[in-house]
């Protein structure tokens, strides 16, 4: 057994939107509303020198008139909500609140943490947290499920992949931010909510209640089926790596080196996590190879991440399984395994989350923020941002007979045509329902055929 020394990364950690956090600043006095409108023109104005470069004078000239117009036309409006607004608002309320507008303009994963978010967004990350149990983003002023989480609230209650949440506790979520919808599902453990739920196929609306709880987050599972060794990963954590590396050794070694058919890695309903989990992960199973690249608006930024030596399954078959909610570092795993030929995909259409967000520390009790830095591209050169990953083997997951048989007729989604919909992004709790993983015990035991299986790698990709 090979083992591999991983190396340090940077500090560049994807992460996917988790059902926690708190809003709203820290208090300021009202006196001084001017000495901040001429910090922020401050520091904004150098800022955009320093981006700028030299070039021609006139040009840079421009920029930071425009600039320092522009800023200030913000503090003039600000003094007058101050002043003139029906209701007293506090500078630090305002001032948050502008900060906030001026990263959800970017995209759905840029943000600010107050530190109390900070602190709880760590939390959440390192696989315990408190809330219902669902990774989640913003898609049209509505919060869209990425995956729920195994064995949560959220999962329990049936919530899929691609819900779209449009209420809590009867608030229409259309008009609020991530961050207000994350607060209003947040509350402490044994209390009741409940989520209105809009679902592809069905055409109305419909409630479900769930119970707060502590979420702990099983990172790996795994299970033996006859010959064959199943690792399941729920998120890339910050140990994740490590339980994973142990995990291969401990399910190949109770089959026998030997008598292992083949190895599957369930990536499904995988939110995603850190990139460093992410590669080396990737790295454990491959013997070389570029992993993943990240390039962004600087070009001296651009970092690209390569296997080491050492496979720790000696190059026994693999399959990856995904789905709709296999996102961001999942996409990650499964895209270099796949373009490198060392494993094939089976599944649908992952969620095509492919950018990359680092986290900047302001300073002691200033809190951080979370930027879109990068897209990340799989070894082949293929971005998946807002594409997703398209599986070698497309095999649709239909509704569990055992949960089919609870819904009234007429809430069984169906199409356009009126046709049932059967493509689910859930994990059927009994493997026997699950079809996505007895195919892939098929084909290792050849049972099934199929031309994309095995991957068979070339080194002249691999190189």
């Amino acid at each position: 057994m090979l083992k591999k020394e991983h190396r340090s990364i940077p500090s560049q950690r994807p992460r996917t939107a988790i059902n926690n956090g708190r809003m709203f600043g820290r208090r300021m006095f009202r006196k001084v509303p001017h000495l901040i409108a001429g910090l922020l023109f401050g520091s904004v104005a150098v800022f955009g020198l320093t981006q700028q470069g030299i070039v021609a004078g006139g040009y840079v000239n421009a920029q930071v008139s425009e600039t320092y117009r522009q800023l200030n036309l913000f503090g003039t409006i600000f003094e007058a909500i101050l002043s003139q607004y029906v209701d007293q608002k506090l500078p630090a309320e305002l001032i948050g609140a502008a900060i906030n507008g001026l990263l959800e303009v970017l995209d759905p994963n840029s943000r600010y943490y107050t530190p109390e978010e900070y602190q709880a967004y760590q939390a959440g990350i390192s696989g315990q947290f408190g809330g219902l149990g669902i990774q989640i983003t913003m898609e049209d002023g509505l919060v869209l499920v990425i995956t729920p989480i195994d064995d949560s609230p959220a999962s329990r209650a049936g919530i899929i992949a691609g819900d779209l949440i449009i209420a809590i506790d009867g608030q229409p979520v259309e008009g609020m931010t991530l961050e207000d919808a994350v607060n209003l599902m947040r509350g402490p453990p044994g209390t009741a909510i409940t989520i209105t739920v809009q679902r592809e196929g069905l055409d109305e609306p419909f409630d479900v209640g769930l119970v707060r709880a502590i979420i702990q987050t099983p990172q790996v599972r795994t299970q033996i089926f006859d010959d064959i060794a199943y690792i399941r990963l729920t998120v890339f954590g910050p140990q994740t790596d490590e339980e994973f590396a142990e995990a291969v050794v401990e399910i190949i070694d109770e089959i026998g080196r030997d008598q292992v058919s083949g190895v599957i890695l369930d990536l499904r309903n995988n939110g995603g996590g850190l990139l460093d989990t992410a590669v080396a992960i990737t790295d454990d199973l491959l013997d070389r190879g570029e992993i993943v690249s990240m390039r962004g608006r600087i070009s001296e930024e651009t970092l690209s991440f390569f296997a080491q030596p050492g496979d720790l399954t000696d190059g026994l078959p693999l399959i990856v399984l995904m789905n709709g909610g296999s996102a961001s570092a999942s996409e990650i795993v499964a895209g270099a395994l796949q373009d490198l030929r060392r494993a094939t995909v089976i599944g649908s259409l992952s969620f095509g989350k492919g950018s990359v967000q680092r986290i900047f520390q302001l300073g002691p009790d200033l809190g951080a923020i979370r930027l879109t830095t990068n897209l990340y591209y799989t070894p082949s050169g293929r971005s998946i941002h807002n594409v997703g990953l398209e599986p070698d083997i497309v095999i649709e997951q239909p509704i569990p007979l055992s949960i089919l048989e609870e819904i009234p007729e007429e809430d069984i989604p169906v199409d356009e045509d009126g046709n049932p919909i059967t493509d689910i992004d859930l994990i059927p709790a009994d493997p026997a329902e699950d079809t996505q993983l007895q195919y892939a015990l098929r084909l290792l035991r050849g049972e099934e055929v199929h031309p994309a299986f095995p991957a068979v790698q070339s080194r002249g990709v691999l190189q």
